[in-house]
Parts: structure tokens; C-alpha cells; sequence
């Protein structure tokens, strides 16, 4: 951000750099073999590659800048986690472990209340989400580095693996016939069948749009937040390069935390959706309900 209140959008140099010495064969191996599968493909929509990249083939644009800067946010996801963590420790834990720890608690928390009390084997890929989308987020705050998420390829990616994994954890859990059935809605009577398949198909449309919506919205929203903080900074420079851009940052960091929480939060809506409590967790409840009642009466 604070490269971009210099007077617009830039090339981080670590892109320049990678194209400056790699660019060249990638170049040639796109020529060679993904642009003719590019060109055919969106010859049928009547546009090319170009167009729908909105970047030229070229050795300088050959690895785009945000595959690098989303490279980095995975790297940079694992490297804070560790970071964080530290030397864990029960008796004194470091105030790293304690940030770690609280948003563990949050994101296990939100699980418990929107999938329940099974929710807990879906955190490893839930969390995953979480830090590397704010991590992605929040790289637009840094000199030298680009948010991903700016990018709607990098969004739509993101949504499109969300959608990928509810719906894997559906089929595995329900059998793809149950799985496509929940899409019905609650079972109606036979003659109200016209309703039912009404409802299925709006739901089958609704849920090839999520990842589009998904993507979108994460975008957008993060997008946004880069344009607003170009024009502003650069209303009356060089007046508006010095603390503005201070003041949005802080703005730039919050709307970073809540489109990260929004997408996960509809990302654990979707997977609570199509996933239910074991049948031994409400055998093992009846059973608890029946042993605290002879207790009682006892």
C-alpha cells in the first residue's frame, strides 16, 4: 500500500526479478504448449487469453505477480505459525503461543456453534483458510509485496477449493445420492414433487455460484480497499503521502480481519450444510440422559 500512494499500481521487484531470469523459458513453454489450449478454449466464447488475463504474453509477464506473491503468503503462513508457536509451554506460555492459542479458540469455537460438536475434524482445513487468506490480506500493508486476494484469479481459486472440500466432505459422509438429495430440501409430500424440484434445481444453481460469489466478494472488498487508499493518498500529495496513509492502513488492517472471517465463516456454514453429528454421539447422549435420570431417582 504504501508503494501505491507513490502514484498507482507497481510490479513488485521480486516479480521483475523471477521474470528478468525465468521468465524467458516460461514464455516459451506457454507459447508451446497452455496458449494454443487457451486460445481454443476461449475461442468458443468469442475472446482470448489475453483478454480474459488482461495481460499480454511476454518473457516480463510470464509468471504473474500473483502466483509469486501467493507462493509467499504460503510460505510466510507457515514460517508466522512457527513463529508463533515458539517453544510451547504450559506454565509460562510466550505471548506468541497466546495469540496462537486465541485464534485457535476462536476458529474452534465458531465450528463447535455453526457444524457442532463433530466440527472439530473439519479445523486442520478451516484454519489453513483463515491464515493463509489474512495472510494474503494483510501482505498489501507491507512495502515490496502485493496482496494475492487483489487478484481475482487468486480469489476465485480460494473459493473454488472451499467449494471442492464441502462437497468432497458431502459425498464421503453421505454418498453422493444423499449428498445431491439434501439439495431437495425436507422431504414433501408426493404431490408437491413440482416443489421439490423447484427447490433442487434453485439449490444445484445456488452451489455452482458459491465459489463465484466467494471469490467475488473477497476481491472486491479487497480491491476496494487498495483503489480507496491510492486515490486518497493521492489527492494533494505530497500532503496526503505522509500520515493519511498511516490512518488507512489501520482501516486496510481491519477490513483485512473481517473479509477473512467472513469467508470462513461461510465457508464453515457451507460444510455444516452437508455434514451431521455421528449417530454413536446421540446413541451415547441418549444413553448419558438415561443413566443422569436412574442417578436422580436414586
Amino acid at each position: 500500500m504504501f508503494l501505491l500512494a507513490e502514484g498507482g499500481e507497481h510490479t513488485p521487484l521480486i516479480v521483475e526479478f523471477l521474470n528478468h531470469y525465468l521468465g524467458e523459458p516460461v514464455y516459451k513453454f506457454q507459447v508451446a504448449y497452455t496458449k494454443p489450449l487457451w486460445d481454443k478454449f476461449f475461442g468458443y466464447f468469442g475472446t482470448s487469453p489475453e483478454v480474459v488475463f488482461n495481460a499480454p504474453y511476454s518473457p516480463e509477464t510470464a509468471i504473474p505477480w500473483y502466483t509469486v506473491m501467493f507462493v509467499i503468503a504460503c510460505i510466510l503462513s507457515v514460517f508466522v505459525i512457527y513463529l508463533l508457536k515458539g517453544k510451547l509451554s504450559q506454565d509460562d506460555p510466550a505471548g506468541g503461543q497466546l495469540t496462537l492459542e486465541a485464534g485457535y479458540l476462536a476458529v474452534r469455537d465458531q465450528l463447535e456453534n455453526i457444524i457442532g460438536s463433530h466440527g472439530q475434524k473439519y479445523f486442520p482445513v478451516v484454519a489453513t483458510f483463515a491464515v493463509l487468506i489474512l495472510i494474503s490480506n494483510l501482505m498489501g500493508q507491507f512495502p515490496l509485496f502485493m496482496s494475492p486476494t487483489v487478484s481475482v484469479n487468486v480469489t476465485y481459486a480460494l473459493g473454488l477449493a472451499s467449494f471442492i472440500y464441502y462437497n468432497y466432505v458431502g459425498i464421503k459422509e453421505n454418498g453422493v445420492g444423499k449428498h445431491l438429495a439434501h439439495l431437495a430440501g425436507p422431504k414433501l409430500p408426493w404431490y408437491l414433487f413440482i416443489i421439490t424440484i423447484l427447490i433442487f434445481g434453485i439449490e444445484l444453481i445456488s452451489n455452482f455460484f458459491r465459489p463465484f460469489t466467494l471469490g467475488v466478494r473477497l476481491f472486491a472488498n479487497m480491491f476496494s480497499d487498495e483503489k480507496v487508499f491510492v486515490e486518497i493518498t493521492n489527492l494533494f500529495p505530497p500532503f496526503t503521502h505522509f500520515l493519511l496513509p498511516l490512518v488507512l492502513t489501520v482501516l486496510g488492517v481491519f477490513v483485512a480481519f473481517v473479509q477473512t472471517v467472513v469467508f470462513v465463516l461461510l465457508s464453515m456454514v457451507y460444510i455444516g450444510e452437508v455434514t451431521h453429528e455421528p449417530h454413536d454421539d446421540h446413541e451415547h447422549e441418549h444413553d448419558a440422559e438415561h443413566v443422569e435420570a436412574a442417578a436422580a431417582h436414586a
